[in-house]
């Protein structure tokens, strides 16, 4: 069983709320999203485990027991070319629940015309492997998002 904090913190909006059809309907995998706090911060580790994949504009950690947990920052930030995102670790790092591992400006994200909107997604999941799912609410950088049996 592993815990899913934020890495961000904001608005849990759910997944359903992604302005991206591959999110929205959870193609990617199932999981929920927020809308950041619009200043400068770092997204953080949702879980502790291994940078296994590292853009500026998303990243995936695995964990020990294998799960791989996807923050994406913004929506089609990947067309910014890293422009505002500034990488502070490694991709084969071992990481930190918590640990800060790109700074970045989502009004900055907006400003340029994308959505700071963040899916936080359980790679290779099924839906009924999450509980306590969060959708909707306040939320700071490492309050449970969900937790994956």
């Amino acid at each position: 069983m592993t815990t899913v904090t934020s890495p961000l913190a904001g608005r849990a909006i759910g997944l359903a709320a992604v302005p991206d059809p591959v999110f929205s309907g959870a193609m990617v995998g199932p999981g929920t999203a927020i809308d950041p706090v619009r200043e400068p911060h770092a997204a953080v580790s949702p879980v502790d485990g291994v940078v296994v994949s590292l853009h500026p504009h998303a990243f995936v950690v695995v964990d020990g027991d294998g799960h791989g947990v996807l923050t994406h920052l913004g929506i089609d930030t990947v067309q910014l070319n890293g422009e505002g995102f500034d990488l502070l670790v490694n991709k084969g790092d071992t990481v930190s629940r918590g640990q800060e591992i790109v700074r970045w400006d989502p009004s900055a994200v907006e400003e340029a015309g994308k959505s700071p909107v963040c899916p936080v997604v359980a790679l290779e999941a099924t839906a009924d492997a999450l509980a306590e799912l969060r959708e909707d609410g306040d939320i700071k950088a490492g309050d449970t998002l969900f937790v994956w049996q």
